[in-house]
């Protein structure tokens, strides 16, 4: 995972000195309602792709105790192709993704992962996927953009039964398909 954080870095780097006059920092305001902080970087590699590195971490606990919490890191590279240019209209995306949680006492929506409101999960993941998106530009350094993808993630885990913090209950994996992205972000360009 190093190595790939390493050579994305490395490739942005290259694009950034290269075609410079498109650059763009980018914040996820649905992930902020999650209390993640998340930050994206977003170059243009060609006139109707672009490369952007994006990541979030949460390290906080809620509530009184330290039963309830969301931690995680989150790092996610995509590659796009824009049908118009580079930065305006609409684009579709591949990115792989990977990180790390330590999550437990959450009651999701739809009954979405229903142990979880008693137990601790704490592992990594990784996988791929594919978006679609749009871009609306506000003026010369401002617009908005809204993505979703979908894909696969691994999930390798250790499962604890949150209450009274005992020892590991079974380390097991899963195999997920669904949603692996969903975004609506202002975006500011450096010139």
């Amino acid at each position: 995972m190093t190595r790939v954080l390493i050579t994305v870095a490395l490739l942005m780097t290259i694009s950034m000195t290269t075609y410079s006059q498109r650059v763009a920092i980018k914040n996820n305001l649905l992930y902020d309602m999650t209390a993640t902080p998340n930050l994206a970087l977003e170059t243009k590699i060609g006139e109707k792709m672009t490369l952007e590195l994006y990541g979030g971490y949460n390290p906080f606990t809620f509530g009184k105790d330290d039963n309830k919490r969301f931690k995680h890191w989150l790092v996610q590279p995509e590659w796009r192709y824009w049908f118009c240019e580079s930065f305006n209209g609409t684009f579709l995306g591949v990115h792989v993704h990977g990180g790390e949680f330590n999550v437990s006492g959450l009651k999701l929506p739809f009954g979405m992962f229903p142990t979880l409101e008693d137990h601790r999960y704490e592992g990594y993941f990784y996988g791929v996927g594919v978006s679609i998106g749009h871009q609306w530009i506000l003026n010369k350094r401002w617009s908005l953009e809204a993505a979703l993808g979908l894909g696969y993630a691994r999930l390798e885990y250790d499962k604890y039964k949150c209450t009274d913090c005992s020892p590991l209950l079974k380390s097991s994996s899963r195999n997920y398909f669904g949603p692996t992205r969903l975004a609506v972000s202002f975006v500011y360009f450096l010139h």
